[in-house]
């Protein structure tokens, strides 16, 4: 892959051949994703949480029943560090404004709608590295 002094991360890919996905049609797909995540949230999980009283803390202590359950909670967990790692460092880095959010949505309604929106949020970044 080439690239040049000027790189920074996030934008590395070939000069000579244009993207095979519209940047339309990837953020169409980043949307959708959130919104179906989101909505599967609602159904599932808040019907749960008003049944428990509020319970917020027996539903997090609910992930960990088995040791499936616990495998994919970590993993959720872990995720989620690495979203705010990867949000803090392109702050700093290259100036990249409103990652905040997306910690925020990652972790309620969760992860999958706290990356979509920070690939949202990078997308709209100008393609000289302003800040969006």
């Amino acid at each position: 892959m080439t690239t040049t002094s000027s790189d920074t991360a996030g934008s590395l890919r070939r000069p000579d051949r244009p993207p095979s996905v519209s940047p339309r049609a990837y953020r169409i797909a980043l949307v959708v994703i959130a919104a179906v995540f989101t909505l599967a949230f609602v159904v599932l999980v808040v019907p749960a949480l008003v049944d428990d009283g509020g319970d917020v803390m027996g539903g997090l202590a609910d992930g960990f029943v088995n040791p499936y359950a616990s495998g994919y909670s970590w993993d959720v967990l872990c995720s989620w560090a690495v979203l705010a790692v990867w949000v803090v460092y392109e702050r700093a880095a290259l100036g990249q404004r409103h990652g905040w959010i997306s910690v925020v949505l990652g972790a309620a309604p969760g992860v999958a709608v706290g990356l979509a929106s920070y690939l949202l949020i990078r997308s709209l970044r100008p393609p000289d590295g302003g800040a969006a």
